[in-house]
């Protein structure tokens, strides 16, 4: 209630003061309004109307009454300084074609300056941010190249107007010869009338007019995807000077006494020239109820010497004068009641509603931990908490090298969040997570894209150098994190880095159910808290993801991600780099066309040189606990292995909902060392058990490598599964029964597993009926059943439709009526297969991965 009472006191302060200097000054000084007015001792007695320049959408610059904007009276006088000024194109959105949908997420993006502000907003179909650049500037960071051939042009081009002031006689125009014409077949200089020898008038005013546009185009085509144009206004005022009697210099005065109103501009001033959005008659938004406007662009400064400014009292001046001195002696006010605060009362206020849950209440850093500078800057760990309201909809989540410009999950602006500058850094105060030795990693943006800003301490220099120099040489893999740029300040350094919507931790947990489960009245601190609030925000963009079969397998969208995962490895282990620290929480998730995981957070990784196949004993850097292999716990000899048994145990986190193949937190490191592993929760998938126990052999050496991962039936589709289990069934028919070779004798020795008893007894009569047409066979072979299985897949449209319905539809269903049957045939007859037809042409497709 205390901090409640004091923002009102300063609100209502505040208040008072505008309401002081909008109304007693204009009382003092009538007649101020949108353009500065000067009057000398010889003006006259009547008042004339004051007069302001307006642009309006199709390019025309009108002089218009202050006084007339509401009313149908026509404008004083008006010319065409060109084309409209600002038009935009978006090329309609393709859903039949996804490569081509302009709007689609995917694709990328659009710029426009469309709203009232006249600001760069970039967007798509889920949202807009709006740029913290000005035209001006983005034009100037162009041409824009992306890595799948779109690109971005843009181009400036100035125009200026000398005009009559007072009849909007159009004298001279003034641009490059390449600049487009100001009117239709026109392509030259040119004036209004002859001047000849005559001098210009007493008060002219140049009007410019500077157009940028932007133009972006399909990857490897000439089509436009997208474009804009907007001009800005600007005018200057120039009086001719004359000299008096006694010599002095004196500027005509801005009422000149042949005309019935008043200029819009002072002489020697520029200002920038209003621009309309529309050609309505309405008041300007914030305009006075008696068509008084404020000034709604403010005046650039004149450029002249002071020695030429009137002698005479100038209005304008001296009303920016009162203004700067109340708003000091505001100012000195707050302070001096700030001061008088209780600072200890304000901390512990603060304290106390951030562990009431309130999720507006800033964090304050404790005495002990002060920052050694003021400000929003970004580096002293203070966050505010994200706004957990969904009402502006999705909008973009990261951004990767192709220009696609993707926002804040939560946030309608990144930047409204405060923060700071640092080189082509913002860094905004908004924390998104935290790790070890200090790292905190905050929202931001590097060259106009939403990025993630990693800040690593300078005193862990080696921690930074080491993952930059890994990032530069890995990030070009569609499975690694994207790695833009890197600035520092004089405790930090910051790592731009591609921005992704979550972590697998975090997507796991969702579609798991864990937060329901959680128990509502458990204690949780405040992390905690926010992040439980954060995944509730996430279900809305997961809603139509399915991670889960209704058998317990893996749906192919979760395969899809653990098998972005095995790759990116594959990708890290080519190039020599050891993770050595996989884990959940550092595998990023983006959403574009489809979910993709991305490996991120290579601090602690090592590339091994030349020849090497290890680190050695001791190496130094470790892990996360529960995550790490065991010759990392016990100071081994580190190879690639290390993070083949960390992917073991984050691919079985996946399958289980979030479960460990080495139970609780704060057992898995011992269990871990001494080989206490746990499939259980996994059994029902014998691809999934043959893999991670592989995977997680304590004896790095008999793990496989990552690239043999990628093609093990665990990611088979059900295409790929009977693909292999026919081939299968070919190649040992060529094999002679009556001589039982090996590969025979192999497979047959499978059986008491592979089939678990007699095959005929989990089958519908009406099935074997129809494959007792054609032969016998013996229902304790392994043999016979893969030449079923192949026969009725060959066969399967000559089949009856009544056997068609017992089996299911070809692939999906036909390889669930036999997997649901006979779980462990698959992998007991790869098992064979790979020992004995590894190398055999036919079995390449099955043992060797296409991204060797």
């Amino acid at each position: 209630m205390l901090m409640k009472r004091y923002w009102v006191t300063l609100v209502c302060i505040l208040l008072l003061f505008l309401g002081f200097t909008s109304s007693s000054i204009e009382g003092i000084f009538d007649g101020v309004t949108l353009a500065p007015a000067r009057r000398n001792l010889l003006s006259s007695e009547l008042k004339k109307p004051e007069t302001a320049l307006f642009a309006e959408p199709d390019g025309t610059v009108y002089l218009r009454e202050q006084n007339s904007l509401n009313t149908m009276k026509p404008p004083l006088w008006s010319f065409r300084s060109g084309p409209p000024i600002y038009s935009s194109y978006q090329a309609p959105v393709n859903y039949n074609n996804s490569r081509e949908a302009s709007s689609d997420i995917g694709s990328g993006y659009f710029i426009d300056c469309g709203g009232d502000d006249w600001e760069l907003y970039a967007h798509n179909r889920l949202g807009k941010l709006k740029l913290m650049k000005s035209i001006d500037e983005y034009i100037s960071s162009t041409p824009q190249i992306a890595e799948d051939g779109g690109i971005v042009l843009g181009s400036k081009r100035t125009t200026a107007f000398l005009v009559d002031a007072k009849t909007g006689r159009l004298i001279y125009t003034y641009k490059m010869p390449d600049s487009p014409p100001t009117q239709e077949n026109d392509t030259s200089f040119h004036h209004n009338g002859t001047i000849g020898g005559e001098s210009l008038p007493g008060y002219t005013l140049y009007i410019t007019r500077t157009d940028y546009a932007l133009t972006s185009f399909i990857p490897n085509s000439d089509k436009v995807l997208w474009n804009m144009t907007v001009a800005e206004m600007g005018a200057a005022a120039l009086c001719k000077v004359e000299d008096a009697f006694n010599g002095d210099i004196m500027e005509s005065d801005k009422s000149e006494p042949d005309v019935h109103f008043n200029m819009p501009l002072p002489c020697h001033s520029r200002a920038l020239i209003y621009r309309r959005r529309s050609h309505d008659n309405n008041l300007l938004p914030g305009a006075h109820p008696q068509g008084m406007l404020p000034n709604p662009d403010p005046p650039l400064q004149p450029n002249v010497d002071n020695a030429a400014m009137p002698v005479s009292g100038s209005t304008s001046l001296l009303k920016d004068i009162i203004r700067k001195t109340m708003f000091g002696i505001l100012v000195v006010f707050i302070i001096l009641l700030i001061k008088r605060k209780n600072n200890r009362d304000l901390v512990a206020e603060l304290k106390l509603d951030r562990e009431l849950g309130n999720p507006h209440s800033p964090n304050v850093p404790s005495k002990r931990k002060k920052s050694r500078k003021s400000g929003n800057n970004g580096s002293n760990g203070v966050k505010s908490d994200k706004d957990t309201s969904s009402g502006s909809g999705l909008k973009y989540a990261d951004v990767d090298a192709d220009n696609k410009l993707l926002l804040n999950l939560f946030e309608p602006s990144i930047c409204s969040k405060g923060g700071r500058s640092i080189g082509k850094l913002f860094v905004s105060s908004t924390e998104i997570a935290k790790g070890s030795n200090g790292t905190v990693v905050f929202e931001g943006i590097y060259e106009g894209r939403a990025v993630a800003v990693k800040r690593l301490v300078r005193a862990h220099h080696d921690i930074a150098f080491k993952e930059i120099k890994n990032l530069i040489a890995s990030d070009r893999h569609s499975n690694i994190v994207r790695w833009y740029g890197v600035e520092q300040d004089q405790d930090f350094v910051y790592l731009a880095l591609e921005r992704c919507i979550c972590s697998l931790s975090d997507l796991i947990q969702i579609h798991a159910g864990t937060l329901e489960n959680a128990c509502p009245n458990q204690n949780l601190d405040g992390e905690s808290t926010k992040h439980r609030i954060y995944l509730d925000n996430l279900k809305g963009i997961f809603l139509d993801t399915d991670l889960m079969k209704e058998n317990g397998c893996p749906s192919p969208l979760l395969l899809k991600l653990m098998r972005d995962v095995v790759s990116g490895l594959v990708h890290l282990h080519d190039l020599g780099i050891i993770h050595r620290d996989l884990k959940p929480q550092n595998v990023l998730i983006i959403k574009e066309r489809f979910l993709c995981a991305k490996l991120s957070d290579m601090g602690i990784s090592k590339r091994l040189i030349g020849d090497m196949s290890s680190l050695g004993h001791h190496a130094t850097g470790y892990g996360s606990s529960g995550w790490q292999a065991p010759e990392q716990l016990l100071h081994g000899r580190q190879t690639r292995a290390v993070d083949m048994f960390s992917l073991g145990s984050v691919l079985f986190f996946c399958v289980t909902g979030g479960s460990h193949p080495f139970g609780s937190p704060l057992e898995r490191d011992i269990n871990i060392t001494k080989n206490k592993v746990d499939l259980f929760l996994v059994e029902h998938i014998p691809e999934a058990v043959d893999l991670f126990s592989r995977l997680l052999d304590p004896n790095a050496e008999l793990r496989p490598k990552a690239v043999e991962v990628l093609v093990h039936p665990f990611f088979w589709t059900a295409e790929m599964r009977l693909s292999f289990l026919r081939d299968s069934s070919d190649r040992v028919e060529l094999e002679d029964r009556e001589a039982f070779s090996d590969l025979l004798k192999a497979l047959e020795g499978t059986a008491p597993v592979a089939l678990g008893g007699r095959w005929d007894e989990k089958m519908e009569p009406p099935f074997l009926k129809n494959i007792g047409h054609y032969r016998r066979y013996r229902f304790d072979s392994v043999r016979d059943l893969l030449r079923v299985m192949r026969n009725k897949l060959n066969h399967y449209r000559e089949l009856p439709t009544k056997i068609q319905e017992i089996l299911g539809a070809v692939p999906e269903g036909f390889d669930g009526y036999f997997r649901s049957r006979f779980p462990q045939l698959l992998i007991e007859v790869y098992k064979v297969m790979s020992e004995y037809c590894k190398d055999e042409d036919c079995f390449q497709k099955y043992f060797t991965s296409s991204e060797l």
